[in-house]
C-alpha cells in the first residue's frame, strides 16, 4: 500500500536528503514537501526530484495555522518535522525566529495532526537538548534536558509539546534525536561546508576557542536510512538518539578537510569562542541499534572524504548558496496557484 507522506523543512539539508533517500528507497511513497523557503531553504536542493510524480513542492510557514491546514486537508499517513531554525549562532543574535518555528510552529503542526489523524508524526529533534556532555560520557534517551543555548531550549520545548501531545490527544509521536550531521547540500554557514569553502578559497578557516570541542558527526545518509528505519518499524511513543558513536574535535575534522583538499593547516585561524557553547556532545544509540536493527555504514573517514569531493563537484551549487542566487530558484521553476494551498501570511 502507498504511502503519503507530509515532510516539513524538506528544502533544508536534512530534509532534503531525505526526501530522496526516500524516493529513491520507496516506490509506493509519494511526498509533499512543505517549507517556507527561509535563507537556508535551498530548493536547487532537490532540483533533480522535480520531475518525479511522486514528489511536490508547497511553499508554506508552519508556523501558519491556516496553510498548514490547507496542506493537510489531502491527507498524509505520516508528518515528519523537520523544519526549523538550527544555527545556534543566529539563535544568540535573535532568539525570536527560533521560538516562532521551533517551538508555536511544531504546536501548529501537531494541532494539524491531531485534527487531520496520521499515522504517526516523527519529530526531529538534536542531541543539543541534552547539554554538554563530560568526557567519556554519553547520553541515553533517559538524561534529563538541558539546553544551554537558545535554540536548544526550543527544540527541548518543542520536544515536551511533542510528548504533551502523546499524553494528552494520543497522538501517535516518535522523537528522534541526532548528532551532527554532515554531508552534501549543507548550507555554508555550517562548519564543515564553510570550512571547505573558505579553503577552497584559500580564505582563513575560522575555529571556535581552542578547537577541541567535540562533535559526533553522523553522515547524513546515515541518518536519512535511521529516519526511514523508525518511518517503516517504529512504534508510536518511541524516543530514540541517532549516533555514530565516535566523537571527533573540530579541530581534527578541520585538518582533515584541508589535508584532502591539499591545502595547509596555516589557513586555521582560532577566533573567540561563542557564548554558551557547550563543549562535547556524545550520545549512546544503542536503544536504535537493537530495537530496529539500525546502524551507521558510512565511517567519518569516508564520509568527509564523500562530501569534500562533492563539494569539490558542484562548485555551481556552492556559489549559489553563498550568493543568494538559490533564492531565484522559487520564482524561475514554481508559480504560487499552482504551489501553495493557503497563502503565507509571510515568507
Amino acid at each position: 500500500m502507498s504511502e503519503r507522506l507530509l515532510v516539513t523543512g524538506g528544502a533544508g539539508f536534512i530534509g532534503s536528503n531525505f526526501v530522496r533517500h526516500i524516493l529513491q528507497t520507496r516506490p509506493d511513497v509519494s511526498v509533499v514537501n512543505f517549507d517556507k523557503l527561509t535563507y537556508s531553504g535551498n530548493l536547487e536542493n532537490l532540483a533533480d526530484m522535480a520531475g518525479d510524480s511522486r514528489y511536490e513542492f508547497v511553499r508554506g510557514d508552519i508556523a501558519d495555522a491556516e496553510a498548514v491546514q490547507g496542506a493537510m486537508q489531502r491527507g498524509f499517513d505520516a508528518v515528519i518535522n523537520f523544519a526549523a531554525e538550527t544555527h545556534v549562532d543566529r539563535s544568540i543574535e535573535d532568539a525570536a525566529p527560533f521560538l516562532r518555528t521551533n517551538v508555536m510552529g511544531t504546536q501548529v503542526l501537531l494541532d494539524a495532526a491531531r485534527r487531520r489523524p496520521v499515522k504517526v508524526f516523527i519529530q526531529i529533534s538534536t542531541d543539543e537538548v541534552y547539554g554538554s556532555a563530560g568526557p567519556n560520557e554519553s547520553f541515553d534517551e533517559k538524561r534529563i534536558l538541558d539546553p544551554r543555548s537558545p535554540y536548544s531550549a526550543s527544540k527541548a520545548a518543542a520536544d515536551h509539546l511533542v510528548n504533551a501531545y502523546a499524553e494528552t490527544y494520543h497522538l501517535p509521536v516518535i522523537i528522534l534525536r541526532c548528532t551532527n550531521n554532515y554531508g552534501a547540500y549543507q548550507f555554508p554557514e555550517k562548519l564543515i561546508p564553510l570550512m571547505i569553502a573558505n579553503a577552497v578559497e584559500d580564505k582563513p578557516v575560522p575555529v571556535y576557542g581552542d578547537g577541541l570541542h567535540e562533535r559526533d558527526w553522523l553522515y547524513v545518509e546515515d541518518y536519512c536510512r535511521a529516519i526511514a528505519c523508525v518511518l517503516e518499524r517504529g512504534k508510536p511513543g518511541d524516543l530514540y538518539n541517532v549516533s555514530s558513536g565516535s566523537p571527533t574535535p573540530n579541530l581534527v575534522v578541520v585538518k582533515t578537510i584541508l589535508k584532502l583538499l591539499g591545502k595547509p593547516e596555516s589557513l586555521i585561524k582560532f577566533v573567540t569562542d561563542r557564548p554558551g557553547h557547550d563543549r562535547r556532545y556524545s550520545l549512546d544509540s544503542s536503544r536504535l541499534r537493537k530495537a530496529l536493527g539500525w546502524k551507521p555504514e558510512v565511517s567519518f573517514e569516508e564520509g568527509i572524504r564523500r562530501t569534500v569531493a562533492w563539494y569539490n563537484s558542484n562548485a555551481a551549487w556552492l556559489v549559489h548558496a553563498r550568493s543568494g542566487e538559490y533564492r531565484n530558484y522559487y520564482e524561475r521553476h514554481y508559480t504560487r496557484r499552482e504551489q501553495t494551498f493557503a497563502a503565507p501570511r509571510s515568507t
